[in-house]
């Protein structure tokens, strides 16, 4: 429920804070941030603020200017830079033409900035200087869309929030909106408010302070209508809720699949997928409505850019069919979405990825498909706020979208197509899974496969170190799984809870290992057996899961085996670690053998002697380092040194180092499998032969 926050004590902090600019526009940023930080009023962006106030430019003449949110900027971490100044006098005069495209306006808004450098102006701004208020805010509250989206829309936000707020019918967001709505508030120069019917509420006020206090009060009005309107209906539970747990369980062996057949019917495009699966979620699509709720479509045309007209929804089919089940279902979706898109385009257009990018499952969950975890993350917050407002929406009677055209215009909006040529970096969309991910290569490894686009999954079998890492990388795009490799249960938990995580994998990189000193007649067997269920078995154990799940998920994918210079040129003393890593090298090599065929391809790296990666340091010489000293008569410390200095490039081999070569392999810049490439600094005893 959304509550009112204002805080006179923090406000006037807010204007300490930022004393560098003028007290309105401090007031404005901290109203804003409140608004921005409600996910009942704005979810990702959406919604927009202003505040009318003055500059003194170059000449050293007071202009008035509308301070407006900017493009790209998000409410909820609102900076008073992102609220560029727009010459006020200006822009009100255009109210008097009788068009203007879209491409105008901007033009219009980008050339009367008072700071070239600020970002563009909200695509609302004009309806922000058209209304006289000092103060506006606009937000897309879900309990206003519940009231408004229905046949009887008007009515029902007339009963329930009076008549001193005006009532706006839907137009598109533009030059074309803001002079009805202004026309509108022309009309009725008392009203208090304004409801943009499937778009949301406009608020205004001489203070910061009004303007919000007066949003939030029409919310909570909204809200308690809904609230009553749910109580006088008898609730009837599902017939069946499966448990979370069930749900999770099957969801890590159904995403995967799903994720390959969106691929295969994507032009070959993946995504990264997002599952939530709670008890709300569960209960929300085993309601006997939810397939009336996904017809009445998005709560605002803002949303179809993310969520597309309507979501995907699917039966409860799982088992040996569920493939073929999905096929059809996505391949039904695809048809009905060209064909919307077949209808309603009147003009040229870049065509769009036509596959879903929510799909609801009861039983399940719901799932988001995105071209990163971020947009996926996104995508399923509308989605869950969809499904509630929904809910509480079809109380008050059937619940009805706009129609497909006007959808389509905002899907296809001329501004919205600019922003698909923008080059993605060369492994979005990917998924990196890395085993032995606590330590300095596996670190290594994430920071450059995060620098190309990719989503890391690291797993590790020490959780504490694991945090340690992901935290050294400091990116969204990384999540942490704890993972005992020497087992297969746990292995195969592990990539079940990466395909709950990010939908499945398409690069598996096999790191973890250990190390033990001694010579064959010094190695202990319970050391022998300790080397061999990491190196080895641990290997054996992550090469099996990958293989079947990248066969699931039918499109391909690379593994990478780190290996080491020791198969080329062992070590004396070094003999369980020599050999374990050589059969691991061996196991690699018939994996790029047997996995070609399904265009999996299988190579490895030979690293030597990685100490540490920015400050993360190897836990395999953190145990052996000691030991290797020793035999070769150094001071610890001076153990780095010895491994360079060997070298022919006398470098010192980092994490990095053999995340670019991991790298080389995942982007398939060569037509290559079964191959090593030693990253050593050049050793002859290990060069190939």
């Amino acid at each position: 429920m959304v509550s009112d926050r204002y805080d006179p004590a923090e406000a006037r902090e807010a204007v300490e804070r930022w004393s560098g600019v003028p007290e309105e526009v401090a007031l404005r940023v901290y109203t804003s941030r409140l608004i921005g930080s409600d996910p009942g009023l704005v979810l990702h962006g959406g919604g927009n603020t202003s505040v009318k106030g003055w500059v003194t430019d170059v000449l050293g003449e007071r202009r008035e200017a509308l301070f407006v949110k900017g493009s790209g900027w998000n409410l909820a971490s609102l900076e008073p830079e992102g609220l560029p100044a727009v010459d006020l006098a200006f822009v009100r005069r255009l109210r008097a033409l009788d068009a203007l495209s879209d491409d105008d306006m901007v033009n219009a808004m980008r050339t009367h900035l008072f700071d070239a450098s600020a970002p563009n102006p909200s695509i609302e701004t004009l309806l922000h200087a058209f209304l006289p208020h000092r103060f506006v805010d606009h937000s897309h509250a879900d309990a206003i869309l519940a009231l408004c989206n229905r046949p009887d829309g008007e009515e029902v936000v007339r009963d329930v929030l009076g008549d001193d707020v005006v009532i706006v019918p839907y137009v598109m967001a533009g030059f074309e909106l803001a002079k009805v709505a202004a026309d509108l508030h022309d009309a009725h120069p008392g009203c208090t408010a304004m409801v943009l019917l499937h778009h949301g509420l406009f608020t205004f006020g001489d203070t910061a302070e009004a303007s919000y206090r007066r949003h939030v009060e029409l919310v909570a009005e909204a809200e308690q209508a809904l609230v009553e309107a749910m109580s006088n209906l008898t609730y009837v539970p599902p017939p069946s809720i499966p448990e979370p747990s069930e749900a999770a369980r099957a969801a890590g062996e159904a995403l995967p699949i799903l994720r390959g057949v969106l691929a295969q019917h994507g032009g070959a495009r993946r995504k990264v997928l997002r599952w939530r699966g709670d008890e709300e979620v569960l209960e929300l699509l085993a309601d006997g409505r939810v397939a009336t709720w996904a017809s009445s479509g998005p709560l605002t045309p803002d949303h179809v850019i993310r969520t597309k007209p309507r979501p995907m929804l699917l039966g409860a089919t799982t088992g040996p069919g569920l493939p073929e089940a999905l096929h059809d279902a996505v391949d039904a979706y695809v048809h009905d979405y060209e064909r919307y898109v077949e209808a309603c385009a009147t003009g040229p257009y870049v065509a769009l990825d036509p596959t879903p990018t929510v799909i609801w499952w009861p039983g399940i969950g719901l799932i988001t498909a995105g071209r990163s975890a971020k947009e996926a993350d996104q995508m399923a917050d509308i989605a869950v706020h969809t499904l509630r407002t929904k809910r509480q929406g079809h109380a008050l009677g059937p619940m009805q979208g706009l129609p497909d055209e006007e959808l389509f215009r905002m899907e296809y909006w001329e501004l919205e197509q600019r922003k698909l040529a923008r080059p993605e970096p060369a492994l979005s969309r990917r998924v990196a899974l890395i085993t032995g991910g606590a330590g300095a290569i596996g670190v290594g490894i994430a920071r450059q496969l995060l620098k190309l686009g990719a989503h890391v999954v690291l797993t590790d079998i020490d959780e504490e170190r694991l945090e340690v890492a992901a935290a050294s990388l400091d990116h969204g795009a990384v999540t942490t799984v704890r993972h005992d490799v020497r087992s297969p249960t746990s292995t195969r938990e592990a990539f079940a809870a990466a395909a709950r995580h990010v939908g499945g994998i398409d690069l598996v990189v096999v790191n973890a290992g250990i190390a033990v000193g001694g010579t064959l007649t010094e190695l202990s067997e319970a050391d022998w057996i300790a080397c061999t269920s990491v190196n080895l078995d641990g290997a054996r154990h992550t090469l099996t899961e990958a293989a079947r799940l990248l066969r699931a998920q039918g499109t391909g994918g690379d593994i990478v085996v780190v290996s080491t210079k020791n198969v080329a040129a062992p070590g004396a003393g070094f003999g369980a670690y020599s050999a374990t890593k050589a059969a691991a090298h061996q196991l690699a090599r018939v994996a790029a053998l047997e996995l070609a065929d399904d265009d999996v391809r299988v190579n490895l790296v030979a690293p030597d002697a990685v100490f540490h990666e920015q400050g993360v340091p190897s836990g395999l010489w953190q145990q052996v380092g000691p030991g290797r000293a020793r035999a070769r008569g150094l001071e610890l410390s001076e153990l780095a040194g010895y491994y360079r200095d060997r070298n022919l490039l006398h470098a010192e081999v980092t994490g990095s180092d053999v995340g670019r070569a991991v790298a080389f392999f995942a982007t398939r810049q060569t037509p290559t499998t079964g191959a090593v490439l030693p990253v050593d600094g050049g050793l002859p005893g290990a060069f190939p032969r």
